[in-house]
């Protein structure tokens, strides 16, 4: 499998590295807008679109060959960007609907689900992403594409998967005009009760998501 030669620096729009790189940045840009908060309304559908865009090139670095870096040991890249204050932002913006359930390996059996939050989910792609792209903007293509790679594999591939799933079911529910199920006390940080939650919950989705959607109130 050979999308393109993986040590060309030039923005050749054909050419692997550049595409990777280009989607990554994307995605880098459009989750930190969607950060702020300046449209709400708006949010969960463009994260779902972000989110399936950027596994798509994690399904393309997924399906090439091994990239092996050009050095044995990765160079020093400095301090890492801290990502806390977008993880915040993005609890506040998706809360009531912020946690959810995931099974961590569908392959390995009678493993009970577990709580996981979009927002932590998204700020840890956000980290992987950001570390590869600091290769990529310092010339070290190869490198880049190598972590890009095998963090999508480790950890940012199945983080990402699990949130677009999250993501999708939420869009569901209202689209099917269908409140959610109950959360059985899934740890949301919140003091108040299951029936509380889910009602809560259902109402914010109509309310900020079913509007650009097109929906009417989930009844």
């Amino acid at each position: 499998m050979s999308d393109a030669k993986l040590h060309v620096t030039s923005h050749d729009p054909d050419d692997f590295a550049v595409q990777i790189a280009d989607q990554v940045e994307s995605f880098l840009v459009a989750v930190t807008e969607v950060a702020k908060g300046d449209e709400p309304d708006s949010a969960v559908p463009f994260l779902l679109l972000e989110v399936s865009q950027i596994l798509l090139a994690g399904g393309r670095l997924g399906a090439h060959e091994d990239i092996l870096p050009d050095e044995r040991y990765e160079p020093d890249l400095g301090p890492e960007a801290d990502v806390d204050d977008l993880r915040e932002n993005l609890a506040r913006l998706l809360e009531p609907i912020d946690v959810y359930s995931e099974v961590f390996d569908p392959y390995e059996p009678r493993k009970a689900p577990v709580p996981a939050r979009i927002s932590d989910d998204l700020a840890d792609v956000i980290a992987d992403l950001r570390h590869g792209m600091a290769h990529y903007r310092a010339g070290r293509t190869t490198e880049a594409l190598w972590w890009w790679q095998f963090s999508y594999f480790s950890n940012w591939g199945s983080t990402a998967s699990a949130t677009l799933r999250a993501l999708q079911s939420i869009v569901a529910h209202v689209r099917l005009n269908q409140p959610l199920a109950e959360l059985d006390g899934l740890d949301t940080d919140q003091s108040v009760g299951d029936d509380t939650l889910e009602f809560e919950a259902g109402r914010v989705m109509a309310e900020e998501i079913g509007g650009p959607l097109g929906m009417r109130p989930v009844k």
